[in-house]
């Protein structure tokens, strides 16, 4: 007898069991997740509406059979979240969520699904559950920005600048997703090809952190850092390298939060300059460099470890965004990985698949 309300972020999993056992249930609609707070406070508006008794929410669950990544800064995914919000409130919907799911997660409901709460509107829902969610398909080949391999995407930076940096998001090692964030493969390309002007972060090494500090700002040494987690975190970095900023307790700005980094430190080696974290996290507000000094806008060349949330705070000093598929170990290409519990058929390893109502 207890109503139950949930907000969650898109690329979770839209389980049947979990739809059945929450009344109402909303996911953030950007990518990057700017808007947790106004969904929050829809979400709230709706439970307290339900315990008064004003509302009698309903779910439809549509699965899309898809697996696929949906930024929605960018077309056509920009429009289809600027059309779903301007059907809620109306003809009995109270809400509208588009569930990305979780590409890297290896489980039977893995996949995009479409989930729509309406005021005891059921067939309503359903109708509008399959309409949004065949549209979605229908946008799936083109909602992916392409990606390109790191030495591509260095060489087309160093074209395009003019005034403003370039920003390049390290997608497959992204902290968001699980990755280490501490693969060396950009910075190492840099620092081969004598670029200037470029910053990279964040990379995660405590132990180098501890070795900056120990050395103070402005200590010029001998260091190895980065490529410590795994295989995919490439081999380390070694370099002569001059310590330009420190913190005790770094952080960055996120949707009007703080997401701590922990003791950091910023090291420049030749042209390059890189953010050293301890408390791993992904690239997100532009206050990862200008907390130790660097000015992210006045550089040629931004490497960021993320792969979409940096975009909200970064896109508006960049003269282009740029996405790179590296070998970090959060694979971009669905096709590369080794599922084995996720239910077949599902694009885009099916060419033919059974689009459903599920609830």
């Amino acid at each position: 007898g207890v109503p139950i309300a949930i907000e969650l972020d898109p690329h979770c999993n839209l389980t049947i069991e979990r739809c059945r056992l929450a009344d109402i249930i909303v996911l953030f609609k950007e990518y990057p997740h700017i808007d947790f707070v106004e969904r929050g406070e829809e979400l709230l508006d709706m439970l307290l509406a339900t315990i008064r008794g004003e509302i009698r929410p309903v779910k439809s669950l549509w699965d899309c059979r898809l697996i696929q990544n949906f930024p929605t800064t960018r077309q056509p995914m920009r429009g289809f979240v600027d059309k779903i919000m301007t059907m809620e409130r109306k003809d009995k919907i109270l809400s509208i969520s588009i569930g990305h799911g979780f590409q890297s997660a290896d489980m039977p409901e893995s996949g995009a699904r479409i989930l729509v709460v309406t005021d005891d509107a059921k067939a309503h829902g359903d109708a509008v559950a399959e309409a949004l969610g065949r549209e979605l398909w229908a946008i799936k080949d083109v909602s992916d920005p392409p990606h390109l391999e790191p030495g591509e995407a260095i060489e087309a930076a160093l074209k395009a600048y003019r005034d403003k940096p370039i920003v390049i998001a390290d997608t497959t090692d992204n902290a968001g997703g699980g990755a280490p964030s501490d693969n060396t493969t950009f910075i190492r390309e840099l620092l081969a090809r004598g670029v200037t002007g470029a910053a990279v972060g964040p990379v995660w090494d405590p132990v180098a952190v501890r070795f900056c500090h120990d050395a103070g700002l402005g200590a010029k040494l001998p260091l190895r850092f980065g490529g410590k987690a795994a295989k995919a975190s490439g081999p380390p970095v070694d370099a002569d390298v001059e310590i330009i900023g420190l913190s005790e307790n770094g952080s960055q700005t996120f949707g009007g939060g703080k997401v701590p980094l922990g003791a950091t430190a910023a090291i420049r080696a030749g042209g390059v300059e890189v953010v050293l974290i301890t408390t791993r996290a992904q690239a997100m507000g532009l206050d990862l460099f200008s907390h130790l000094g660097i000015d992210p806008a006045a550089k040629k060349i931004l490497v960021v470890k993320s792969n979409q949330h940096f975009h909200a705070a970064y896109a508006p000093i960049a003269a282009d965004v740029l996405y790179a598929d590296g070998d970090g170990p959060m694979v971009r290409n669905v096709l590369k990985l080794d599922y084995k519990r996720i239910a077949r058929p599902i694009w885009p390893f099916d060419a033919v698949v059974h689009p459903k109502l599920l609830l």
